[in-house]
């Protein structure tokens, strides 16, 4: 099932629930997967009832008394969203979907898109950045720098590595800044954040070009720390390194369509790493559709193998899949 038929799915699913259950459910999911949903949502009209009982069969639920397709999609869904979120947060999300409202708070930045962010706070001190850097998902942090200027990208990862928590009272100043920003005074919780782990974890969405500019310049800094943000780094090819089960659970949840974009900028090595974790049947095919495809372009490569690595990453925290000895030479 591809990524856009699954958020479709998803919507149909929590239209089909009522909304006390919808919001429950709303509960569990990070902001982007909630802005996913929540758009197919307000988009959906007119279901027809043999796609809503295909979906209800795939998730082999009866939930046939509990429709909510009949009402207003609108109306549905910002009752949902309020009871899920409060009401400031699902403020700020149906502003993006319907245009409507606004919100605000360190919180909040969490469901503003990463061009936004980096337009808030392009003009604060690295140091600012840095700060709010590190409340963010990893992802949205790599989006937000490859929106900053180029000349204080390095120098925000810099202090993004040597950030080693942050006090209430600078949490409180950091909070005071964005209120100037923002509207409104929502709470902050109380965290350790930054650090080499989390400057790797940015580096590792923000695409080639800028991982390579922004390390060289880490590097003339401080060498030192340049290499330990890399080693702390977990690339595509890191997954050669996989555990052959856990591999094979990966492969589970990754789209054939997928993952041919995803090898085709992968290594031999890698590939054979691949196949030999498929059923043969399915490695024949791979081959067949990998040597099929044209040239494609990197972006389009790389964007798929980041969407295998957040399932890489997930089956690692969860002990699934073991990823040892993380190449130390990728960068000179």
């Amino acid at each position: 099932m591809d990524t856009e038929t699954g958020v479709n799915d998803g919507a149909i699913l929590l239209l089909s629930l009522g909304e006390e259950e919808a919001a429950e459910v709303l509960k569990y999911l990070s902001p982007r997967e909630v802005q996913k949903l929540g758009t197919a949502m307000a988009g959906m009209q007119g279901i027809a009832r043999e796609a809503m009982d295909k979906v209800i069969q795939r998730f082999e639920e009866d939930i046939s008394a509990h429709t909510g397709l009949g009402a207003d999609a609108d109306a549905y869904l910002r009752s949902v969203l309020t009871k899920a979120l409060g009401a400031d947060k699902a403020g700020f999300l149906l502003d993006r979907i319907l245009h409507t409202g606004d919100t605000s708070g360190i919180e909040s930045l969490k469901w503003m898109d990463p061009a936004s962010v980096a337009d808030l706070i392009r003009h604060e001190h690295p140091q600012i950045i840095a700060s709010i850097l590190v409340h963010l998902e990893a992802d949205q942090s790599a989006a937000v720098v490859n929106h900053l200027p180029e000349r204080v990208r390095a120098d925000v990862l810099l202090r993004v590595a040597t950030l080693d928590g942050i006090q209430p009272s600078a949490l409180r100043e950091l909070n005071d800044v964005l209120l100037k920003m923002l509207s409104g005074n929502e709470q902050i919780k109380r965290r350790k954040l930054g650090g080499i782990k989390t400057a790797a974890e940015i580096l590792n969405y923000v695409g080639s070009t800028s991982e390579h500019q922004i390390l060289s310049v880490v590097k003339q800094v401080d060498a030192d720390l340049a290499q330990r943000i890399i080693d702390e780094m977990f690339t595509f090819e890191n997954l050669i390194d996989a555990d052959d089960r856990g591999m094979q659970l990966l492969l589970r949840e990754v789209t054939p369509e997928s993952l041919v974009l995803a090898l085709k900028g992968a290594s031999t090595e890698l590939r054979a790493k691949v196949f030999r974790c498929m059923p043969s049947r399915a490695a024949q095919q791979l081959r067949e559709d990998l040597e099929a495809r044209g040239p494609v372009k990197l972006s389009e490569v790389e964007a798929q193998q980041k969407e295998i690595l957040k399932i890489a990453r997930r089956l690692a925290e969860s002990g699934d899949l073991a990823v040892n000895g993380i190449g130390e030479d990728q960068y000179v």
